[in-house]
């Protein structure tokens, strides 16, 4: 019989654990000061590093599904803060800049953004931090060779 698997100490777990406690808090945070969902957020923000980008390369991004970015566009173009552009090297698809409102908005939510990260990092050494972001990055790289290598799973298995 197999080793039976503690949850609590399996680290993708905990990686999900700790990355959804961390967005609820800043979800509370973005949604009280401004109206936004957690995928509107890393929408602006995405937008707002690029000079137009297409709702497929926010998806690559962002780790987003589909419906979900197809959603939080919607919904910040609702709010006029999202506009759709022809996209000249694919007319399938649009895209995607933030308005001059938007704009706005984003001057205000990413400081407010980083003094959120700064408070909730605190109490922990720069060192501890660079190290942190940079295992954070080895996951990364690790879980991507992973995928090109067996694919991405469907989400019949997940």
């Amino acid at each position: 019989m197999p080793t039976a698997l503690t949850l609590d100490n399996f680290l993708p777990y905990r990686l999900s654990y700790t990355s959804n406690l961390v967005s609820d808090v800043v979800a509370h945070s973005y949604d009280a000061l401004f109206g936004l969902k957690i995928p509107e957020w890393r929408m602006i923000a995405v937008v707002a590093e690029h000079d137009g980008v297409t709702q497929q390369q926010i998806s690559a991004r962002t780790r987003m599904d589909k419906v979900t970015v197809s959603r939080a566009a919607i919904a910040l173009a609702e709010r006029g803060l999202l506009d759709r552009k022809p996209n000249p090297a694919d007319k399938r698809s649009h895209m995607l800049v933030l308005t001059d409102a938007g704009q706005s908005l984003y001057a205000e939510v990413a400081p407010r953004a980083q003094a959120l990260e700064k408070a909730l990092f605190a109490e922990f050494d720069p060192e501890d931090m660079a190290l942190f972001v940079a295992t954070l990055r080895r996951i990364d790289a690790a879980a991507l060779a992973m995928e090109e290598t067996h694919g991405r799973p469907t989400k019949v298995d997940r």
